[in-house]
């Protein structure tokens, strides 16, 4: 039986950062339950493509599969070429992204090229309140600039901390989410976050992936838990768990 994008979900690399040798990651990805995953800088150097062939056959080996790249911070420079040429030889469709409020102007039509050349979609992720990028006004003028090449990236836990709320984005925003990232927060009174195993705190999980299927999600999807990174096994077995458990 087939299940939707929203519910094919893998792991962000990101959350076994103290794990440095790509076949102890493959093993952990799988440990878990999952068998995708988001590669970021912290396991690979997509400044060098020739190199890069080794770390995916790594994980094909293992069953895992890369199914986007990120998150990179584009500002418009010609090594960003080299992103691309990575997720090509992984077989990934999508690259996170960041942009900066100085270059973004240039970033994003240069960005555009790229997209089209290669075949590979851009998913802006809204890191919060307190980054460029992490508010809804800031990614519609940003969405609007790059076109159908560069969509949304939902990180829940962010959106929140930005004052936003995820079931309203993935309502305002279908059809231009191209990633999520599912993660959770729960937070003091001084607004303060902490990581919290997905569904457990603030996030509507089964109300958020129900509108992400109304609205046609057809991109890639991880889940993401950034505590206890010297042994985040548990936590994130819990949190594949919790998405399993969505009826």
């Amino acid at each position: 039986m087939s299940v939707s994008a929203a519910r094919d979900f893998g792991v962000q690399s990101f959350c076994f950062r103290e794990t440095k040798d790509n076949a102890t990651l493959a093993k952990q990805i799988r440990q878990i339950g999952v068998a995708s995953t988001e590669i970021c800088g912290v396991h690979a150097d997509f400044s060098k493509p020739e190199e890069f062939g080794k770390i995916v056959q790594i994980h094909k080996d293992a069953g895992v599969k890369i199914v986007s790249l990120g998150v990179q911070t584009f500002k418009g420079e010609p090594g960003e070429r080299k992103w691309f040429e990575c997720a090509k030889i992984a077989g990934a469709k999508y690259i996170s992204a960041h942009f900066t409020i100085d270059t973004y102007t240039t970033a994003i039509p240069a960005t555009v090229k790229l997209c089209e050349e290669f075949g590979i979609k851009i998913a802006i992720h809204c890191h919060g309140g307190y980054m460029f990028g992490g508010s809804q006004d800031v990614l519609n003028h940003l969405l609007k600039l790059g076109g159908p090449t560069i969509g949304l990236n939902i990180d829940t836990a962010w959106c929140m901390q930005a004052g936003g709320k995820p079931i309203e984005w993935a309502k305002k925003f279908a059809g231009r989410i191209y990633g999520l990232h599912y993660k959770d927060f729960v937070f003091d009174r001084a607004g303060k976050w902490e990581d919290v195993i997905v569904g457990t705190g603030n996030l509507d999980l089964p109300a958020f992936v129900k509108e992400i299927e109304n609205g046609g999600f057809d991109g890639f999807a991880v889940i993401e838990y950034e505590a206890n990174p010297e042994n985040p096994v548990p936590a994130l077995t819990e949190c594949v768990k919790q998405m399993r458990a969505i009826a």
